[in-house]
């Protein structure tokens, strides 16, 4: 495998899994060969990708494997790597999936644009191609327009892209203080409560690919539940987000340049 020798002291990659099969030692070589280190975060599996995944690359110093022995959900996945991530000095997170859908190659130019704006958190804006299930990607449009809604247009180009670079300390603090954003609510409620913390966007186009069943593609997404979860979570959202609306705005006019003559 050929991986970066050198690790980073303050930028990890950090892979929740849960029953990816097969894809997921796919998915962690193609980020071990990006970047270092990699961390991984086992959900609970049932399927053995942990267990197979930490034996194959136990000689790996760039790799960590986390076991979580129930499954929590992502947001709960990615909360306990960030946890440990901070207790050892990282700053920043670049989240991915584990089936392979998040481009790897990508992995060191977002990186680069983190650590360009340390500040900021670094999006992927999926571009689709004909994989791309026609009814998630018109139901991804609903959720961008309302969280545009919720951030009074702060810029986030998808709020459902989970291939990001996240400052920790500020995405750990929002998430510590409420109980939601621990599963398929993670993605779209991390990136609208950073915009009302005052974490500005920085959007990067980034090719997705939903992996064929044939060639182990894995998908835990429910039409009814999760399209359900996400309902509630935008309610929750709009009604903050009306209470918060006055601060808000006060932010952005003091944000404005001042009048030029």
């Amino acid at each position: 495998m050929n991986a970066p020798q050198r690790p980073s002291s303050t930028h990890l990659v950090l892979i929740p899994s849960y029953n990816t099969g097969r894809l997921l030692a796919q998915t962690v070589r193609a980020a071990r060969a990006q970047w270092n280190p990699v961390w991984v975060v086992i959900d609970g599996s049932t399927d053995g990708s942990g267990e197979a995944l930490a034996r194959e690359m136990a000689a790996d110093s760039g790799l960590r494997v986390f076991q979580l022995p129930q499954n929590q959900g992502k947001g709960a996945a990615v909360l306990h790597g960030l946890r440990a991530a901070q207790a050892a000095g990282f700053t920043h997170a670049l989240t991915m999936d584990a089936d392979g859908q998040h481009p790897a190659a990508l992995i060191p130019g977002f990186m680069q644009r983190s650590r360009e704006r340390p500040e900021a958190m670094v999006l992927g804006k999926p571009v689709f191609d004909a994989s791309a299930p026609l009814l998630r990607v018109r139901g991804r449009r609903v959720s961008n327009a309302w969280t545009n809604l919720e951030t009074l247009g702060a810029g986030i180009g998808d709020s459902l892209f989970g291939f990001r670079v996240y400052p920790i300390k500020d995405l750990v603090a929002v998430m510590e203080r409420q109980p939601w954003m621990r599963r398929f609510d993670f993605d779209t409620e991390a990136v609208v409560r950073l915009a009302w913390r005052g974490v500005k966007p920085m959007n990067v186009d980034a090719p997705v690919i939903y992996p064929r069943p044939e060639d182990g593609g894995v998908s835990h997404f429910k039409y009814g539940r999760d399209n359900a979860l996400l309902t509630w979570m935008h309610t929750r959202l709009v009604l903050e987000f009306i209470l918060r609306l006055p601060l808000l705005l006060i932010k952005r006019l003091l944000r404005r340049p001042p009048f030029q003559r």
